[in-house]
């Protein structure tokens, strides 16, 4: 047996044992890393290291650090209420709300999961207060970012399109851009109904009013008084927005360096806050990506899109390669894998049976959309920053729906985009 095939069994024991044992997925990851690292790869133990991801690491603690900091110091009530009175009181609008600012932030330049950083804490915030499901309220925040994505000055669509030119395929920035926004505005369409956005307020629902849940919030004058405390949290995330957007500084260094300057001056509210980062969905998110990189320094990754690009089947091999880019990206970084399996299509696009414009549509599409899974980026932010939920029980639920998108999307935009041979 290869080391490749290996590497990719001793994955899905991974899965196997954290499903039936309630074992962290993370340490088990680690374990099978230096396992398979060590003894079928013959890595040194810096080499496994080098997969480690220590940029999500940061970002992961330093925001739900800062947004730990905000919800003790009564900020996220504040910002709640605000969203409130923006909308009128109608909590129905609030989800595509955020799905818009999502999408805006990264349509203008901002990348997917600084984004998300910044929209996740407040969306998930106000969905803890008036009974939103947090899976609609995750999903929506991340199909807006990714519907934005492919924008022709957005970081997504600079990338792909970028190596189009580079490969000397056919490109159509419009149509990249549409086909991401479509998609995801009608996922985002389809889990809003089924996750009960239509049964949500929508009718004003006034500042002081009781919760969905029947229980009554804080008097209105309370929420409504910007402290001192308060009103420093604000500018912090103010300054953590423009740091990312306009001077595009790393969004966890930022956020951790705002979160220990609001500690100094206000050092209870610090200390709660650390004790409410979730390092246990930290353990888990760097332990599966230590061991993805492991796979990715195994050449197992690259195994297996080559031995798809070899089969004699074009729309066959299209659709294959549109699954392990859902599949891979699940797990692993969204841009990487485009990076490498839009020049693994190039020599059956060079033949002429498929479309290049399609094809490369249907992998960009196929490669982001599964970004809810909590083991991307988008999906661990998600998960870190829901409040008062239980914790296994939504990671559950984003791996269910990160499946369900992994399975389902794929073939869609290969019916809709490769198909007709568009390109």
């Amino acid at each position: 047996m290869s080391d490749e095939l290996i590497s990719i069994l001793v994955l899905v024991v991974v899965f196997v044992i954290a499903t039936t044992r309630s074992i962290n997925m993370g340490a088990l990851s680690f374990a099978a890393a230096f396992g398979v690292g060590e003894l079928v790869a013959d890595f040194s133990a810096d080499h496994i290291f080098a997969g480690f991801p220590g940029d999500l690491f940061v970002v992961l603690v330093g925001v739900t650090y800062l947004f730990a900091l905000a919800r003790a110091n009564g900020t996220t009530d504040w910002l709640v209420h605000a969203s409130i009175r923006l909308v009128g009181g109608r909590v129905a609008l609030i989800p595509w709300v955020m799905f818009a600012i999502s999408g805006v932030l990264t349509a203008i330049g901002a990348v997917s999961p600084a984004a998300v950083a910044i929209v996740a804490p407040l969306a998930l915030s106000f969905a803890a207060r008036y009974r939103i499901s947090p899976l609609l309220m995750g999903a929506m925040v991340v199909h807006g970012a990714q519907g934005g994505g492919f924008s022709p000055i957005s970081i997504y669509g600079s990338i792909v399109n970028g190596i189009v030119d580079r490969e000397k395929l056919p490109g159509n920035e419009v149509t990249l851009f549409l086909a991401s926004l479509v998609v995801n505005l009608i996922i985002a369409a389809v889990v809003f109904v089924v996750c009960g956005g239509l049964k949500l307020p929508r009718a004003a629902v006034a500042a002081g009013e009781e919760r969905a849940d029947g229980a009554g919030e804080a008097p209105a004058d309370a929420e409504g008084r910007l402290t001192p405390a308060r009103i420093a949290t604000l500018s912090a995330l103010v300054v953590l927005v423009v740091a990312v957007l306009a001077f595009n500084l790393d969004a966890g260094l930022t956020s951790i360096t705002l979160a220990v300057a609001l500690s100094v001056f206000w050092p209870d509210h610090g200390k709660k806050a650390v004790n409410e980062v979730t390092w246990p969905t930290v353990l888990l998110i760097c332990g599966v990506l230590t061991y993805v990189g492991v796979l990715d320094e195994m050449g197992t990754i690259d195994y297996a899109g080559k031995a798809v690009s070899d089969i004699g089947i074009p729309l066959l091999a299209a659709l294959l390669l549109c699954y392990i880019g859902a599949i891979v990206s699940a797990f692993a970084s969204s841009v990487g894998i485009m990076g490498a399996l839009i020049p693994l299509a190039v020599p059956f696009l060079a033949q002429g049976d498929i479309g290049a414009v399609g094809m490369i549509a249907a992998l960009a599409v196929s490669a982001t959309v599964v970004d809810v899974s909590p083991f991307s980026t988008n999906g661990a932010l998600v998960l870190a920053n829901a409040p008062d939920v239980d914790r296994d029980r939504f990671f559950r639920q984003l791996m269910v729906y990160g499946g369900i998108m992994v399975v389902a999307v794929p073939p869609v935009v290969w019916l809709a985009l490769v198909v007709p041979g568009l390109g």
